[in-house]
């Protein structure tokens, strides 16, 4: 019998009902002692460990404008597209720029506001 790839194995497994499937599972179980349910317990455990190594996401948070407050208010209407009376508000009494973004994407923001003088905060 010709070895079958792992591609393979998954397309055959798309065109079955759920009920082949499990059929298919079950043998798995008979055949080779493999029991899914194990696996699946495994796999949150690693989604712990990565939320123990820091968030995936944070918010950008300026805390002081500076002494250069036109170039920050300038960076803040570029980053968030907010009108310049929003973004010179933000600049004079602090608050967040954005939200929820990757730690990478966040350092950069804080690279380019530190880079003009302003003091920016990862929450």
């Amino acid at each position: 019998m010709a070895k079958l790839s792992a591609q393979e194995i998954i397309d055959s497994l798309k065109e079955m009902t759920l009920l082949e499937i499990k059929e298919v599972v079950d043998l798995m179980k008979e055949e080779f002692g493999v029991d899914p349910s194990a696996v699946a317990v495994a796999a949150p455990a690693a989604g712990a460990e990565a939320a123990a190594e820091g968030p995936s996401s944070v918010d950008v948070v300026l805390a002081s404008a500076g002494s250069n407050k036109i170039n920050v208010i300038k960076l803040i209407k570029e980053i968030t597209g907010l009108g310049l009376g929003e973004s010179k508000a933000i600049a004079d009494n602090g608050g967040v720029v954005k939200e929820k973004v990757s730690m990478d994407e966040a350092n950069e923001i804080k690279a380019k506001f530190e880079e003009a003088g302003a003091t920016v905060e990862l929450k």
